[in-house]
């Protein structure tokens, strides 16, 4: 099957790089070859076809940024590493930017250690020497340390909190049969029409919740002011904002790809596996994100000045 002096056949490389891509591991890559083309690899050679994709993810991580993405959504997902001869969770952050056409664009990837205020710091300092200026809304989970420092960098950057992961963290408090009433009541807090409205339905949320959940409204109170932000836009815009499907199906595309390959030998192997996978998802963004225009119409008058014309 390979012609005489030749090491490898057309295009091999990428169809080793395609199944990887799939969260295949080195030995499900080598069967595969083995059962389509008849071929014997050996484990080495996958891998040194999978290491020539490190230099590649390098570059992108250190590529020019857009001056200003409107939109960044910041998310982790947790894989399993192994270090010292024990397998560890490690939490994998993705910055996803969308950009002034509604695109997105996945605009990093880390690996954290010890996440904090010093972690999220060096990530966006990193994004800032990358070229990236200007932020409108930052979306966020509740990781620790990370309004903070993007308040630090970006001082004019609203943080929202994302609404689906506060309505998560705040059901982890409930029992099952009280469920679907709490996630009813907390709705009424983040629907509301006016941040006022929204401070009446969690004062009432209290009232009625506090004997049982009281760590609910205490966990909405102290992070009021990242939830607040919505309420500056309509409700159409809103969905815009706070709806985490652009990451949340970055995330469950990705965690197909990662529950395949279960345990990783490496850091590098985890940022290979993902970069690949990015790639394969990010084809599929050909479109912008859904009422694009009426939240551009809505960020211009927003945020004025800094808003590019």
């Amino acid at each position: 099957m390979i012609p005489k002096h030749e090491t490898r056949l057309e295009g091999f490389d990428e169809k080793i790089l395609a199944l990887y891509a799939r969260g295949m591991t080195t030995r499900d890559i080598q069967a595969q070859i083995q059962e389509l083309y008849g071929v014997e690899v050996s484990p080495t050679f996958i891998s040194n076809v999978t290491e020539a994709v490190l230099d590649e993810v390098r570059q992108w991580q250190h590529r020019p940024l857009e001056t200003l993405y409107p939109i960044i959504y910041v998310d982790c997902l947790v894989v399993k590493v192994r270090e010292n001869q024990r397998i560890i969770n490690r939490a994998l952050y993705l910055a996803l930017g969308v950009d002034m056409h509604g695109q997105k664009e996945l605009l990093g990837m880390w690996l954290g250690h010890n996440e904090g205020a010093k972690f999220w710091l060096s990530v966006f300092t990193e994004l800032q020497n990358r070229g990236l200026k200007d932020i409108f809304i930052a979306c966020v989970d509740g990781l620790t340390g990370l309004p903070e420092a993007i308040e630090t960098l970006y001082p004019h950057a609203r943080v929202q909190l994302c609404m689906v992961h506060m309505v998560r963290n705040s059901l982890k408090y409930v029992s099952y049969k009280h469920r679907k009433e709490v996630a009813a009541d907390l709705k009424l807090i983040y629907s509301a029409a006016t941040e006022s409205e929204a401070q009446v339905y969690l004062d009432l949320f209290a009232e009625k919740w506090d004997r049982q959940y009281a760590s609910i409204s205490k966990m909405w109170r102290t992070n009021w002011s990242h939830v607040v932000p919505l309420f500056a836009f309509p409700e159409d815009i809103r969905k815009v904002i706070y709806t985490t499907n652009a990451i949340e199906s970055v995330n469950m595309s990705l965690r197909k790809v990662t529950r395949n390959h279960r345990i990783f030998p490496s850091d590098e192997a985890v940022y290979k596996v993902v970069y690949l996978a990015m790639h394969n998802i990010a084809k599929k963004w050909t479109m912008p994100i859904r009422n694009w225009i009426p939240a551009l119409n809505c960020f211009a008058i927003e945020f004025g000045e800094r808003f590019p014309h």
